[in-house]
């Protein structure tokens, strides 16, 4: 009689090996995420969530606030700088910072007869579009001659900067701004 030829099984490897590469997709998606840090928006100078909680009532008082008040930022130079981003390429009107110390003013003014307000609470924060990192908040911006001055603001990376402001008149009548800021690198 002719011994009939051993059967081998495959799936037990196949089996080990499926279970090798789903533990090792695994360990390279906890990896690649934990690689790229998450970063809280600061919108409207608070934390996402309470952002979120509140935005119905931060539109009444911004509305309140459009009504009758209004905000610039002046005595900066501004310039259409090219943004590039993944999908394409657009140009925004940017203040232009410098390397080192900025300072910079900012008027909140009456609507129906242009007088600033003097009695507001400012605050300021110089972030990145991307990052927390950078960021510089001064919580009580002083007034002094006729409008909010921003002093001593040290930036010393290039690229994109936003510049936000929160003015406060009272607790129903809240303003904000946002500006988009650009320091260009220097040319070696």
């Amino acid at each position: 009689m002719a011994k009939k030829p051993k059967e081998t099984s495959y799936w037990p490897h196949m089996i080990l090996g499926f279970l090798l590469v789903g533990i090792t997709l695994g360990y390279w998606t906890v990896k690649s995420a934990t690689s790229v840090p998450v970063q809280e928006s600061n919108e409207f100078m608070m934390k996402y969530q309470q952002a979120d909680l509140h935005i119905n009532d931060i539109h009444a008082r911004k509305a309140n606030f459009d009504k009758g008040y209004t905000i610039a930022i002046t005595g900066e130079k501004r310039a259409r700088v090219a943004v590039e981003n993944a999908k394409r390429t657009k140009s925004e009107e940017s203040v232009l910072l410098r390397q080192g110390v900025n300072n910079f003013s900012c008027i909140v003014s009456n609507k129906s007869d242009a007088t600033p307000v003097s009695d507001a609470n400012v605050t300021f924060l110089l972030t990145r579009p991307h990052t927390d990192k950078d960021n510089q908040l001064i919580k009580h911006v002083p007034f002094a001659e006729g409008a909010y001055r921003i002093k001593d603001i040290n930036i010393t990376k290039p690229g994109r900067y936003i510049l936000r402001l929160r003015v406060i008149i009272d607790p129903n009548t809240i303003g904000y701004s946002e500006l988009p800021a650009y320091l260009i690198p220097e040319k070696e």
